[in-house]
């Protein structure tokens, strides 16, 4: 079975490298019809003090979709860049692809220890457990990728 995505697709990343490696996955997936919206969610504390400055947090965001970019600038397909906010990551990449109307929400699992899986909530995990509209996780190129 080929896998494409002729439509739009919401592509949650979040760092540099996770952008990167999203994207050259997701690349061999797109068609010319495509429409990949890549996003950032920075996370709110909700009335708690935030980790970092906004400022500093949505340069960071463009560092990421500057790395997405690159890979998806080789095809056909239209793509966006949003930077969400929210105080939950999961709900809020839910709530723009309901928003949005997108076929699906793609993304590339990123490694991790079972410590940090715990720590961070594992947002992947969560993404296809309480999945709204269809999640695609996609291969990783080399079984050797790093996190």
């Amino acid at each position: 079975m080929t896998l494409s995505f002729d439509g739009p697709i919401l592509v949650p990343v979040a760092t540099p490298e996770d952008g990167e490696r999203t994207a050259a996955a997701l690349a061999p997936y797109l068609a010319d019809s495509s429409r990949a919206i890549v996003v950032n969610v920075i996370e709110k504390a909700g009335g708690a003090p935030d980790k970092a400055g906004m400022e500093q947090r949505e340069e960071y965001a463009e560092e990421i979709f500057g790395r997405a970019r690159g890979p998806l600038e080789a095809t056909d397909a239209t793509v966006e860049t949003a930077v969400l906010y929210g105080t939950d990551v999961v709900e809020r990449i839910f709530a723009e692809a309901e928003d949005r109307e997108v076929d699906a929400v793609v993304f590339a699992a990123r490694k991790g220890n079972r410590l940090a899986e715990l720590l961070t909530g594992d947002v992947a995990r969560r993404l296809v457990k309480e999945a709204s509209v269809p999640v695609v996780a996609l291969p990783l190129e080399s079984s050797s990728e790093k996190s």
